[in-house]
This record gives structure tokens, C-alpha cells and sequence, in this order.
């Protein structure tokens, strides 16, 4: 990190990993305490943005766009790199650190290898140990590799996105959470499904689950909604979101997640995520791709830091299929009351298949590894800009 005419010049990457693109950096051009860090990150983003465009800055304007990545050298020994997400709120000056971005997970593998950090074959698949520092879970990538480098160029198609590329596996290892995680186990209720007085809304009916992040999943009716909505039809409803963060924020506390709703909303807009259900239903995607009934087993939708996601987060898709392999989940509930090791899900843009691996060990559910695919590529890479004297100075970090 030098300084040029009164800014910062930071070396980082500009990456897509999934459905999500953020800024990466080493974590060692960053500095050491957490204040500054986010101060630099919160600026680096073009947040607090009263405007909501982060036209001074890297972020997109959107929760899918506005994220940064801190990597290093793991210590650990069942590892070769860690890696920090930051979830960066638009208008507030919050940098949220309380969970995984699964999107952006599978560009950390590429990350590391194209930077050094990782050795890897000069054809084949490449493996990358992730520690992922947030939620303190392992994740192996699998990179593919031509003539030593990351291959980037692909026709792996994922839903969302508007090229395809090469595809990137990941495989979520001991997923769910345990009795030691923030939130406790992956039930942190110790039910499958629970029944909660949401004041203003009601009665709703939800599983709580720790899986790739901590998530809330409910019925579409919940929500008095159908389940087939695109962005347009939720994003500008107010009274939508209004019911979706009501639920979000008590069932957080539900889990143990924060004191009051007011807290969570507050404090940490990126966890646990919210997700709504209803049975396989035809449906036109975003891009205008017809989604028909007998593609899917059921279809999903999930918020992400206060409005509908256009796709489906990464973490998202681990609950899901998580709780798709656990009976008496709200999620096997959709599917039938079956459960399910492996199933395909529609989504604002289309489609995604998901699998888990789950059993029974002393009367308790055990998820050895989630598995899903997706793709990754290096946009931009250089120096980012910082103004040294334009950091807000009331910034807030959940956790870090």
C-alpha cells in the first residue's frame, strides 16, 4: 500500500465468482486493525452512499456487487489459504463480516493460484483447502488449469450469468453448525421446524439453520407471496420487505443471533439471510428462459441485505441443500415430506443443482459436504484508489 497525490494505492483484483463480483485483496496491504481496515474497505466500496449508486467507488450498487476478500497464507495445516469476506452496506457505514459469500467462494481458488499463494498442476484440476475465516468451515475448490494457468474460458452455463466460463467445484465441507458456532448448532432451536409470533406479521412457520451461513427458511404464503417473483415484483414492494425483515430480524434473535430485531437490522444486514419456498411451478426467468415445472423440485427465492437476490447466493444454496437431505424441514416439507441427497431448484434466473451428504449419528443429523459448481473470472486487476482523508469515521463492523 504506497500513497500518490493524497490517496491510497492498494494492489487488488476485481473478480466474479458465481452470481457475485467483489474486490479482492491481499491481507497484508491492508491494515492490521479492524477500524481502519473498514474505514479503508467502506472507501474503497464508495460507502456510506446516501445517493445508493457508489459512484465514488468500486461497489455495484447492488448486494451482489457491493463485497470485498481478504486472503492470505493459512496457518492452519488442513489448509492453504484464508479467507475473509465483508458484505459492504451501500448506504450505512457497516461492513458486515458475520458470514460466507458462497458466489465469490469459487473465485478464491482461481485468486490464489494466479497470485502465487497456492501451487498448482500445469494441467488438470488444481485442489484449494479454504479456510473460511467468517464461519470457521473448510471448502475445497477444484480449479481447472491449462498450459499452468487458471482456466477462466469455459462452457460451464450457470444461471445468472451471462457467459459461460470454466467450471469451478466446491465442496462445503462439515456444513452445518455446531454446538461451538455463533448461533450454536445447526438447529439452534433444536427444531427442524419452529413456529414463531412475529409482531406485526404473525404466526410463521420456519426452519432456523445453520448451513454455509445462518438462514431462515419459510413458505412463499408466508409472505403472501406466490413464490415465483422476480426482483420487479418484490424489490419495490415495500410492504414485501418491510414483512421480510420483520421475520428476518426476530427470527435472528430466535437463533441467538443478536438481543433485539432492532439490533439485527442494524448491525448485521448480511446475516442470517431469509429465504422463501413453494412447490415445482412454471415460471418465465429474468432473462425471459421458461422454467417449467417438470425441471424443478421445488422453487426458491432469498433476500440479501434488504431486497430479493436476482439468482441465488452460494451459502443459500448449501441450506438449502442441507435441509433438503434432513426430514422435517421446512425444505423436505416442500419437496413432499421426502428428503432428498441431491435436488435442482428454480431461481430468479433460472436453475441450480445442489446435493448434500447427510446421516444420522447418535440420534443427530450429520452433513458431511455440500456440493454445488460454479465459475469464476478475473475482471480487472491493478491498484485501487483510496482518498487517505474521506473515510467515514462512525463506521460500524459486525463482527470481523
Amino acid at each position: 500500500m504506497t500513497q500518490s497525490n493524497a490517496q491510497l494505492r492498494i494492489p487488488a483484483v476485481y473478480m466474479r465468482g458465481g452470481t457475485s463480483k467483489g474486490v479482492f485483496f491481499h491481507a497484508e496491504h491492508l491494515p492490521q486493525d479492524r477500524a481502519s481496515r473498514d474505514k479503508l474497505l467502506l472507501r474503497a466500496a464508495g460507502s456510506p452512499d446516501p445517493y445508493g449508486k457508489q459512484i465514488d467507488g468500486m461497489g455495484g450498487a447492488t448486494s451482489s456487487t457491493s463485497k470485498v476478500v481478504v486472503i492470505s497464507r493459512s496457518a492452519r495445516p488442513d489448509c492453504d489459504v484464508d479467507y475473509l469476506f465483508g458484505a459492504v452496506s451501500i448506504e450505512a457505514p457497516v461492513v458486515d463480516w458475520t458470514g460466507n459469500c458462497g458466489n465469490l467462494t469459487a473465485a478464491v481458488g482461481p485468486f490464489a493460484i494466479s497470485e502465487g499463494l497456492v501451487q498448482a498442476p500445469r494441467d488438470g484440476w488444481a485442489t484449494v483447502r479454504i479456510w473460511q475465516a467468517n464461519i470457521q468451515k473448510r471448502i475445497i475448490a477444484h480449479v481447472q488449469m491449462r498450459d499452468g494457468e487458471v482456466m477462466e474460458t469455459g462452457d460451464f452455463e450457470l444461471d445468472g450469468v451471462a457467459f459461460p466460463a470454466a467450471e469451478v467445484r466446491l465442496e462445503f465441507l462439515d456444513p452445518g453448525g455446531e454446538d461451538d458456532d455463533e448461533g450454536g448448532a445447526m438447529f439452534p432451536t433444536g427444531n427442524k421446524l419452529d413456529a414463531l409470533d412475529v409482531p406485526g406479521v404473525g404466526r410463521v412457520e420456519a426452519t432456523l439453520i445453520n448451513a454455509g451461513n445462518p438462514a431462515i427458511f419459510v413458505d412463499a404464503q408466508a409472505l403472501g407471496l406466490h413464490g415465483t417473483e422476480l426482483q420487479r415484483d418484490i424489490n419495490a414492494n415495500a410492504e414485501v420487505l418491510r414483512k421480510a425483515e420483520t421475520i428476518r430480524a426476530h427470527a435472528a434473535v430466535a437463533m441467538g443471533l443478536g438481543t433485539s430485531a432492532e439490533e439485527v437490522t442494524r448491525n448485521r444486514p448480511h446475516t442470517p439471510k431469509l429465504a422463501f419456498f413453494s412447490p415445482p411451478a412454471s415460471y418465465a426467468a429474468s432473462n425471459g428462459k421458461h422454467v417449467t415445472d417438470d425441471q424443478i423440485d421445488l422453487v426458491a427465492r432469498i433476500f440479501s441485505m434488504g431486497a430479493l437476490h436476482h439468482a441465488m447466493t452460494g451459502t443459500g444454496a448449501v441450506g438449502i441443500a442441507v435441509a433438503a437431505a434432513i426430514p422435517g424441514t421446512l425444505v423436505s416439507r416442500v419437496l413432499g415430506g421426502k428428503s432428498r441427497a441431491a435436488i435442482c431448484f428454480g431461481h430468479p434466473s433460472g436453475m441450480l443443482s445442489v446435493g448434500a451428504e447427510a446421516q444420522q449419528e447418535n440420534g443427530e443429523w450429520v452433513v458431511r459436504k455440500a456440493v454445488m459448481s460454479r465459475t469464476a473470472r478475473r475482471l480487472m486487476e491493478g491498484f485501487v484508489r483510496v482518498p487517505t482523508l474521506s473515510a467515514p469515521s462512525d463506521n460500524r463492523s459486525a463482527q470481523a
